[in-house]
């Protein structure tokens, strides 16, 4: 059985040994960056299965960083940040971070975290799996490719973050069904974000900007939203 691989982009030493040192008796194989670019770079060569990310990296964001990735990887991201605004830290989640962790931190902390985002994960490509006929989805003129993430609307290609197209997938193969936003949060990004529903609205409206969508994902005032059953 293959490795779990892990990269750590990290700028303190301390820090990037310490995770580096934790994950790897914990049974993963760990790979370090002191940079964004460097970062980048090993992104490429050691194609990682999980990423450790520090939001302040000495040449760019982790934000910009953490973009960049998820614009061409589908891996999961747990953004380490000494900042404690809740603000920030909703910003982490909507460039596409599956969760974050304040420092200090307690690796043992860490590695759950990690273990959670991945338990979560393969239960998720084990429920698309035991249900082939829906890996293509269609309404209107999108069309939902499951297995390869991809989202096409007129035969265009409608770019993602991860966490847009996992929201999408959740609301239109439960339609009808209305999801209050705590469900959505800890459905889609695995926690319970207490008071951070916000993050759920934003990428509600740009799911409907992208899609045209405003007839089909609706509000349910004072619950949530849903997808509306009688779309074709």
């Amino acid at each position: 059985m293959e490795k779990t691989k892990i990269l750590i982009i990290e700028d303190e030493e301390a820090i990037a040994d310490l995770l580096a040192y934790g994950l790897t008796k914990e049974g993963y194989l760990t790979q370090t960056a002191a940079s964004g670019t460097e970062g980048l770079r090993e992104m490429e060569r050691f194609r990682p299965d999980f990423l450790l990310l520090d939001w302040m990296l000495p040449d760019q964001s982790g934000l910009e960083v953490c973009k960049k990735v998820t614009a061409s990887y589908n891996i999961p991201i747990l953004m380490i940040t000494a900042k404690s605004d809740i603000t920030d830290k909703i910003l982490g989640l909507e460039f596409g971070a599956d969760d974050y962790i304040t420092k200090p931190f307690d690796l043992r902390e860490v590695i759950a975290r990690i273990r959670t985002i991945l338990r979560r994960m393969a239960q998720a490509n084990r429920s698309g799996s035991e249900e082939p006929e829906n890996e293509v989805i269609r309404f209107k003129n999108i069309e939902i490719i499951r297995n390869e993430r991809l989202v096409r609307k007129s035969g265009e290609t409608v770019d993602m973050t991860p966490k847009e197209f996992d929201l999408l997938v959740k609301l239109c193969s439960s339609r009808g069904r209305i999801f209050t936003r705590e469900e959505l949060l800890e459905l889609v990004w695995g926690y319970d974000y207490v008071g951070e529903t916000r993050t759920v609205d934003n990428h509600i409206q740009r799911l409907r900007k992208k899609l045209d969508a405003n007839d089909f994902i609706t509000t349910v005032f004072g619950i949530g939203y849903k997808f509306e059953k009688d779309i074709d």
